[in-house]
Order: C-alpha cells, then structure tokens, then sequence
C-alpha cells in the first residue's frame, strides 16, 4: 500500500469538491492537520472514516486504499463485510474507551479520597494506603496505554494465550 500515493488521491477528491482541508476537517470531524497527514501520506483515516470518505466522493473504499480510481464497482456482499468490519471496529473501540473512562474516574476517585485523607491527617492507614496505590496504578495503566509500547504489550499478551512463544514476530 503506497500511502504517499493515496494521499495524493485524497488531495485530489477534495480538490475534485472543491473543499479546503479545514472545511473537509470540519465534515469528518477531525482536524484540519489530520487531513494534512492524510494527504501526505503520513497517517491514514480509520476504517470507519474511510468508509464514509467512500460514500462522500462517491468512489469505491478499494480504489480509496488503490489511491487511484477503477473502473469496477465493489461487489455488494464485499461491501456489506467491509461495513460489518468497520462497525465492529467502532463498537470494539468504544467499548475499550467506555472501560478506560471507568478506571480512570475510578482512579480519580481514589486520588480525591486519599487526598481529603491527608488533609484530615488519616492518610497513614489501610485506607489511604489503598487510595494511594489505586491512583498510583491507574497513573501506571494511563502511562502505558498511551504510549508506543501498548501494542507490544497486547502482540506479547496474544502470543501468552495462544501459546506462540518461541515465535519470533
């Protein structure tokens, strides 16, 4: 998949409209440097931003992901998978949103309670010992799904289930 080749497509559909990156942005709502590095190639659309860009230039997801246009159209059952993919995609990342947010509000939680403990100079029991760690762990799990390493982490967590360890990925 040459990126730099569909960037160049995307620029040209949005050309093709009529559209500054800012107002096309706005219409996907992402921002105007997304589609920035979508143009240069340097990032590309989700799945699902993807399908939507399909349906708003009127072409074809395969010649979107080709960076050039064909002259056959998708086959409907081919497309009815790719908008089933898409959708679970979407509710798979959502689902692990709305899980983060509950730890993280429970890990807020903690760090109000431990802190109204200090104040009131009970922090050095069970309690806020407990609140402590609970903050500490969540700072941890913020710190790590954030960063570069949480998809290692999950090819690591893959491989201990399915039991691929002497794999080399």
């Amino acid at each position: 998949m040459d990126q730099t080749k569909i960037g160049m497509f995307f620029r040209e559909l949005r050309k093709e409209k009529g559209l500054t990156q800012e107002q096309l942005a706005e219409h996907f709502g992402v921002s105007r440097r997304t589609v920035s590095r979508w143009e240069t190639g340097s990032n590309m659309p989700d799945l699902d931003i993807l399908i939507e860009m399909a349906d708003y230039y009127e072409v074809e997801l395969r010649e979107l992901l080709d960076g050039e246009r064909e002259g056959q159209r998708m086959d409907k059952n081919l497309e009815k998978t790719v908008l089933k993919v898409a959708d679970y995609s979407n509710e798979a990342k959502q689902k692990f949103t709305r899980n983060m947010h509950i730890l993280f509000i429970g890990g807020l939680a903690a760090a109000v309670l431990h802190l109204i403990l200090m104040v009131t100079e009970h922090a050095d029991n069970f309690l806020g010992g407990f609140c402590q760690g609970i903050t500490l762990g969540m700072m941890i799990v913020g710190v790590i799904i954030t960063s570069r390493f949480a998809a290692r982490i999950r090819l690591c967590k893959k491989r201990l289930l399915t039991g691929d360890l002497g794999k080399e990925r």
